[in-house]
């Protein structure tokens, strides 16, 4: 069984001009065509697509996925590179959360500090005006 781009659109959630996207840079083979020149996918190209879509709901840049991808392919290997590549995502995930904790933190002390009078005494307009 195979399936038309819209198709394979349909089952994993990922746009049509995306996927002609992950095709262009090699992280998805090109498909087989018709004699119509229409895209034909496999399962196991949907199932990459799904990979490919988990991946980046994760965060994960096209770069690592696309080493992740070729790791995949040897079931056998040891998966520290994977561990690796998954333990440096999640510290730079980690360094955003504080960051935006940071940011919330701030935000909640501007908020507070308000005074809900004029502009000119606002506070979070003094606090943005440096």
């Amino acid at each position: 069984m195979d399936y038309a781009i819209g198709e394979a659109s349909r089952l994993t959630g990922i746009k049509v001009p995306t996927i002609r996207y992950y095709e262009g840079i090699g992280l998805l083979a090109a498909p087989t065509r018709t004699e119509g020149k229409q895209r034909r996918y496999r399962p196991e190209d949907v199932a990459r697509l799904n990979f490919i879509r988990h991946a980046r709901d994760l965060g994960f840049e096209i770069a690592d996925i696309s080493e992740l991808l070729t790791l995949s392919e040897g079931p056998d290997q040891s998966c520290e590179e994977v561990d690796l590549i998954t333990r440096r995502h999640l510290s730079e995930v980690e360094r955003r959360i504080a960051q935006l904790t940071a940011l919330r933190g701030e935000l909640v002390r501007m908020v507070e500090e308000c005074s809900h009078g004029r502009v000119c005494d606002c506070r979070v307009i003094e606090t943005l005006s440096g």
